[in-house]
C-alpha cells in the first residue's frame, strides 16, 4: 500500500500545478507506482513508504555512477565547506571547461547552463547568431526540451514559436533534403539527436548515411549542426557520439549524466563558432555555481579512467537477454530497440500497449521500476546480482501476465487521452499505436 504517496499526492494537488508538472509525474505512469521518494543509493529508491525499488529510470538518466557514488559524494561535500553560488564563478568553472575540451573530439570552448532545454536553446540562438539566419531544420517528434519552441505539449504554445522551424522525418534522407531545401537560404542549423529516442514507440539508430548527409548539407549552406546529447552523453560512447560515423558536430549539447545528479548541462562547440557564443546573451542565477561543478569534474574523471562504460554495456546486455529468454518462455515477444545501455521495452501485438503497461505495474508491485513508454538508463551502481533478481522477478511477472493474458485492463483513460493529443507532435500519427 502507498498510503503516504497517496497523502502526499492529495497535499501536492492542492498548492503545486498539476501535483507534479514534468516528466518527474507519474501522470502516465501505471496505476501504483510512487510519486514520491525519501531515499536513493546505488540503483536503489525507497518511496515513501518504505518500499524499496530497483530502479531502472536512473532518474531519467542522471544517475550514471550509482546514486550517491562516494566520490562525487566527497567531491560535493568537500566544495561545500568553501563555497557555492556566489557573485561570480569559482576556479572550478575554467578546470571543467578545460575537462570536456579534452575529452570530447570537436569541443574547443564550453558554457555550462543548469538542464538540457537550457543547452538546446543557446546551441539554437548561437546558430542564428553565426549566420545572421532564422531557420532551423529539426527531426519530427524529436524532444530537445520544453520551451514553446520544442516542447511536446500544445498547451500554451503560439504558431509564432515555431515559424522557423522545419520537420523532417529521420528516418528518411529526402524528408532531410527536403527540410534543408524549403530553409533556402535562411537555413541557420540542424538539431538532432544521435538516434531517435522518442516515447511510445521503438527506438531507431541513424544511418552512417543521414548522419554525413546533415553534415555534409550543413557545409554546403554553412550552416550549424547541433548534436543534442543531452540524453546520451557517455551511455553510447566516453566522448562524441556520432564519431563513429566520422562526423563531428559544430556545437553538442550535454547534460542530465554530466554531475551524476546535481544540477549542470553544458554547450559545447568549435573555434568556427566561438565567436558566435560569445557575442550571444544567455545567463542564470544558478549557472556559475560551483558545487555541482565539482561534481562534474569528479564524474568525468571516473568517466575517463573507470570502467563504467564496460560495465553498464555488460549489464544492459545481460537484462536485454534474459528478459529476451523468460519472454519467449510465456509466449511473449518483446521489441527491444536502441542501445543496451538506454533500453526501450515494449511488447509486439500490443497495439494499445495494455500488455507494456500491466507488465510494469506489476514489477513495481514487486520492487522494480520500469516504464512502459520511456527508454531506461543503465547506471555503473548495478550490479550483476542485481539485474539477475530482476529477471527473477520478471518471470514472476511473465507467468501471470500469460495466466490473465485475455483479461488485462486497458491503459488509463488519461493516458490514451493526453497522447492523442500529442500524437501529432510526437510522430506517432503514422504508427496508430493509440486509437
Amino acid at each position: 500500500m502507498l498510503r503516504n504517496d497517496k497523502r502526499l499526492i492529495e497535499r501536492a494537488e492542492q498548492v503545486v500545478p498539476g501535483g507534479v508538472y514534468g516528466h518527474m509525474s507519474t501522470y502516465l505512469m501505471p496505476d501504483g507506482v510512487p510519486q514520491y521518494y525519501t531515499k536513493s543509493k546505488g540503483t536503489y529508491l525507497w518511496d515513501a513508504d518504505g518500499n524499496k525499488y530497483f530502479d531502472c529510470l536512473s532518474a531519467y538518466g542522471p544517475n550514471l555512477l550509482g546514486y550517491g557514488n562516494a566520490q562525487v559524494q566527497d567531491a560535493i561535500r568537500n566544495q561545500l565547506e568553501h563555497c557555492d553560488t556566489m557573485s561570480g564563478p569559482s576556479p572550478l568553472m575554467v578546470d571543467l571547461a578545460e575537462a570536456m575540451v579534452d575529452m570530447i573530439d570537436h569541443a574547443n570552448w564550453a558554457m555550462f547552463c543548469k538542464n538540457g532545454t537550457d543547452a538546446t536553446s543557446i546551441a539554437t540562438t548561437i546558430a542564428r547568431a553565426k549566420t545572421g539566419r532564422s531557420k532551423i531544420v529539426v527531426g519530427r517528434g524529436i524532444y530537445h526540451g520544453c520551451l514553446p519552441w520544442s516542447t511536446p505539449s500544445m498547451e500554451g504554445v503560439q504558431p509564432a514559436d515555431r515559424m522557423n522551424l522545419i520537420y523532417f522525418d529521420v528516418t528518411d534522407m529526402d524528408s532531410f533534403t527536403d527540410a534543408v531545401r524549403q530553409a533556402g537560404d535562411d537555413l541557420a542549423g540542424v538539431i538532432v539527436t544521435p538516434y531517435r529516442h522518442e516515447v511510445f514507440g521503438d527506438q531507431h539508430f541513424f544511418p552512417q548515411e543521414m548522419a554525413q548527409l546533415i553534415r555534409k548539407s550543413c557545409d554546403e549552406k554553412e550552416a550549424v549542426l547541433i548534436l543534442d546529447e543531452v540524453r546520451t552523453g557517455f551511455r553510447l560512447s566516453v566522448g562524441s557520439a556520432w564519431s563513429e560515423h566520422g562526423v563531428q558536430p559544430d556545437i553538442s549539447c550535454w547534460g542530465k549524466m554530466l554531475g551524476n545528479g546535481q544540477p549542470i548541462s553544458a554547450v559545447l562547440g568549435t573555434d568556427e563558432v566561438k565567436q558566435a557564443a560569445s557575442s550571444i546573451y544567455v545567463t542564470g542565477s544558478f549557472w556559475f555555481s560551483a558545487v555541482p561543478m565539482a561534481a562534474a569534474i569528479e564524474t568525468l574523471r571516473q568517466v575517463r579512467e573507470g570502467s563504467y562504460f564496460k560495465q553498464i554495456m555488460a549489464y544492459g546486455r545481460r537484462l536485454r537477454a534474459g528478459l529476451e529468454d523468460r519472454a519467449r518462455a510465456f509466449g511473449f515477444e518483446l521489441s527491444q530497440t536502441g542501445p543496451v545501455t538506454m533500453p526501450q521495452i515494449l511488447f509486439r501485438e500490443d497495439p494499445d500497449f495494455r500488455i507494456a503497461y500491466r507488465f510494469c505495474q506489476l514489477l513495481a508491485q514487486n520492487g522494480v521500476l520500469f516504464s512502459p513508454y520511456h527508454n531506461m538508463f543503465m547506471n555503473a551502481g548495478m550490479t550483476d546480482e542485481a539485474i539477475d533478481g530482476v529477471l527473477e522477478t520478471s518471470e514472476k511477472v511473465f507467468a501471470e501476465l500469460k495466466d490473465t493474458r485475455g483479461n488485462i485492463p486497458a491503459i488509463p483513460d488519461r493516458v490514451t487521452e493526453k497522447l492523442n493529443k500529442r500524437k501529432p507532435l510526437l510522430g506517432l500519427g503514422q504508427k496508430q499505436k493509440l486509437a
